[in-house]
Formats: structure tokens, C-alpha cells, sequence
């Protein structure tokens, strides 16, 4: 946790807050912060700051807080991603959220296991968690956008084709004649499919709707993988 991230029922004065449970915990235990110190906070949603410990107890941490700064810029991609394995899940969307991106989208294809849909990880109470969690690594203050899509087709031909509106959409895909760079944008849809990629069907649905290939390399690389590869290639720096 390198962010102390506060949530408006923190508040119990303007510039006060008071935290308990796990974010308390952290700063006793990780960081060894006594009264006096400073740590690095922002409000969700809001700008970064610095907060000043005022009170430690077993029960509770209070701070006076001063956000003043903006919140990192977001990524130039959004994500477009086929419902990974739950065990994956959590990772992905953690990692997703320390990159910067802050719209993803969750689909379906063929090879993705019906029962992936049934896990409790959708629950819009751990997304939130593992955002979070994401925000708290990379100091971010701003949640991303999670959009889940059971049904293909719909998505690609009804959907997607309002999410490129101003943006170059690209497949990330290993079994296709591409170049290995992205027509140069300022602004990009990535789409990454499930374990083995997408099916042809797949693909050329996705193409049909102005989206262009992508090829990382000779290697099948892992979702993670796979979405850092692409981000980092496609991010300006």
C-alpha cells in the first residue's frame, strides 16, 4: 500500500479523518508510523495529498489531511478484455488499475468456461475491492469503469462500435498476419481474448467493426503478460 486511500466516511471534521480496520493496521505494521508522521494519501475519486498522524491507538489512526495535488494521468488505452479464469481475475484487474487505465470491459468468447459468469469475483463489491487495491499500489486516486458483456455478438456489433468512437482499436492476437505496431492515436481501445485467443469468427468480428491486429511476438504470453506488453507499446513515452 503505497497510497493511504480515503473514502468520504473517513471525514469527521474537513481536514480530519479517521481509519480503522485494515488501512490502520498497514500503518502500524508496515510503515511503523508514530504520531507526527507523514503519509502519502488521496481522496477517492479526488487529488493526492499528504496526511499527518495525530493520534495512533490500537482502534484507530487520525489524521489531518491536505490534498492538494492532481492524480496521475490516466492511460491512452482502454481495455477490452475476454473473461479470464477467476483465480486471474483479481490480478488482471489490479494490474489494469496500476497502469493507468481507467475503462475496462469485460466480454465473453468462445472459450471462455460459461461458469467463469458464475463466480462471485463480479460482484461489484470485490471489483471495487481489487481497484483499490490497484489504486492503493500505483498512487491513483480515480476508479476505473468495469462493464461486464456475457454475450459476444452483441457486444461487438452494438457496443464496441461506440467505445472506438475517437479512438484506433486494436486485437492483441498471436495467430495473425500483422504488423507489430499500432497505427499511431492518442487514444486506443485494446482488445485481449481469453487463454488461446480469440476464435477466427472472433477476430474478424472485431476487425469488421475497424479494429486492426496486433501481433506482440512469437510467444503465447499469459493475459497479464499480454496486457502489459500492449500498454507499454502503445503508451507514449
Amino acid at each position: 500500500m503505497n497510497l493511504i486511500l480515503l473514502f468520504e466516511d473517513d471525514y469527521f471534521k474537513p481536514d480530519m479523518v479517521c481509519l480503522t480496520g485494515r488501512r490502520r493496521c498497514h500503518v502500524d505494521q508496515v510503515h511503523r508510523a508514530s504520531v507526527g508522521d507523514r503519509l502519502r494519501v488521496g481522496q477517492l475519486n479526488g487529488q493526492l495529498g499528504t496526511g499527518t498522524i495525530t493520534e495512533l491507538t490500537d482502534q484507530k489512526l487520525v489524521m489531518k489531511v491536505c490534498c492538494d495535488q492532481p492524480a496521475p494521468s490516466p492511460s491512452c488505452v482502454e481495455l477490452v478484455l475476454a473473461l479470464p479464469r477467476p483465480k486471474v481475475l483479481k490480478r488482471t484487474l489490479i494490474t489494469a488499475t496500476t497502469l493507468g487505465i481507467k475503462r475496462i470491459t469485460l466480454i465473453n468468447s468462445w472459450r471462455v468456461e460459461k461458469s467463469f459468469w458464475q463466480t462471485p469475483l463480479l460482484v461489484s463489491e470485490r471489483i471495487r475491492e481489487f481497484l483499490v487495491e490497484g489504486l492503493e499500489q500505483c498512487c491513483d486516486t480515480v476508479l476505473p469503469q468495469v462493464d461486464c458483456y456475457p454475450l459476444f455478438k452483441p457486444y461487438a456489433e452494438d457496443v464496441l462500435p461506440g467505445q472506438l468512437v475517437g479512438k484506433q482499436g486494436v486485437v492483441a492476437h498471436p495467430h495473425v498476419e500483422a504488423p507489430h505496431t499500432a497505427p499511431v492515436s492518442d487514444r486506443y481501445v485494446l482488445a485481449i481474448g481469453p487463454e488461446g485467443g480469440f476464435i477466427p469468427y472472433e477476430v474478424n468480428l472485431l476487425l469488421d467493426q475497424g479494429m486492426v491486429p496486433l501481433v506482440l511476438g512469437s510467444r503465447i504470453l499469459k493475459v497479464e503478460a499480454a496486457m502489459t506488453s500492449a500498454v507499454a507499446r502503445l503508451s507514449p513515452f
